[in-house]
């Protein structure tokens, strides 16, 4: 069956956006209006967002974030660019493969030197069943939480023993706990995040001066500042103090659905009374409450210990991908390049070793 696209529009209009936004069950904050506007505001990007009209009256909306003060053939585009959570299409009623079938056509028409797509990982399925013989397919692997039933029902239903034992232990271990919907722990947090760096570079053998270049690349502080601006009571930081200390954080997107995009430890003070564990809980509750339908806990690679962790709050993994829609073969090129300068500077792969504790999440 042929489904055809009946007018297209972009930058797609904020109305019927936000009215497309507010119709998909499965829509997350980081397909909003507004998370584009977070992006544009943070960095090199202009609003490149298509909306599309079938005949048969669904509507859908990718939100895609194009790099600005470039001509397209020269410039990425992205949805949404990397660093910045999950993108792909949100739509008003239910998508088949051949209504992403008529959008991926779309797109690889698109003059863009490259164009990426990491869509909802809910939608993996009816994107592989998808005709996209264009474009370059990267596996990903993440994990979502199903919150029917509410919280009662996740806790004793879907959370494994250790995982309930290890919350309690936080919650006697003498944790002073704080949630905040405006910015007021953001540079609490993001002193944590650079902490956090300092460790990750010498887990990985890599220079401290390239890992704190890549980390505030992808997360500087200005970023988490826009966030708690232009999400208003959207995004909220859960901290964890001990003896006045700041030692773990989480930073939640709520919306109809839950999105813990980034958690970061001292895990030399964090993992012996299981903080992390203690804002996950929390967090997960709130978005009970909150009526979310899933909770999303962002990518997980390849790492055991991570998947573990995630697995413990009842996520059950889903493995999608993202497509990449290239002029010029830029993965394979990116994808040597690293592998050379891993090489040079001995870089040590820690995905897949067992850690003690809760390795932070950076989806």
């Amino acid at each position: 069956m042929t489904v055809e696209i009946s007018d297209t529009i972009s930058p797609a209009p904020r109305d019927i956006w936000q009215q497309v936004h507010g119709l998909d069950p499965y829509a997350l904050v980081t397909q909003s209006p507004a998370w584009l506007d977070c992006i544009c505001a943070t960095g090199p990007y202009s609003d490149a967002s298509r909306y599309y009209q079938f005949i048969d009256g669904v509507k859908a909306v990718l939100p895609l974030a194009a790099q600005r003060h470039m001509p397209a053939r020269l410039a990425n585009a992205a949805s949404p660019p990397h660093g910045w959570g999950i993108g792909g299409l949100i739509s008003s009623g239910e998508l088949t493969p051949e209504h992403l079938t008529a959008i991926v056509a779309d797109l690889a028409r698109l003059p863009y030197l490259r164009l990426s797509v990491r869509p909802n990982p809910l939608s993996g399925t009816i994107w592989a069943a998808t005709q996209h013989s264009s474009a370059l397919v990267v596996p990903r692997r993440a994990h979502v939480i199903d919150l029917s039933g509410g919280f009662d029902v996740v806790w004793s239903k879907r959370y494994e023993k250790s995982t309930r034992t290890s919350i309690r232990k936080a919650e006697r271990s003498g944790l002073v706990v704080d949630c905040d919907t405006s910015s007021r722990l953001v540079q609490a947090f993001h002193e944590l995040y650079l902490s956090s760096l300092e460790r990750w570079g010498q887990q990985q053998h890599e220079p401290r001066a390239l890992t704190r270049w890549r980390g505030l690349r992808r997360d500087p502080l200005a970023k988490l500042q826009n966030i708690t601006r232009y999400l208003a009571g959207n995004s909220r930081i859960y901290m964890a103090w001990l003896d006045g200390k700041p030692i773990a954080a989480t930073l939640l997107l709520l919306g109809r659905n839950a999105h813990a995009t980034r958690s970061v430890m001292n895990k030399e003070l964090a993992g012996p009374v299981r903080a992390s564990d203690l804002l996950h809980n929390m967090a997960i509750k709130d978005a009970c409450e909150a009526g979310c339908r899933h909770f999303h806990m962002g990518e997980s690679g390849a790492s055991v210990s991570l998947a573990r962790f995630k697995r413990g709050f009842g996520a059950e993994e889903h493995a999608y991908a993202e497509y990449r829609f290239e002029r010029l073969p830029l993965t394979a090129a990116d994808s040597y390049l690293r592998t050379i300068v891993k090489r040079i500077i001995g870089f040590r792969d820690t995905t897949n070793e067992e850690q003690p504790g809760h390795k932070e999440t950076v989806t």
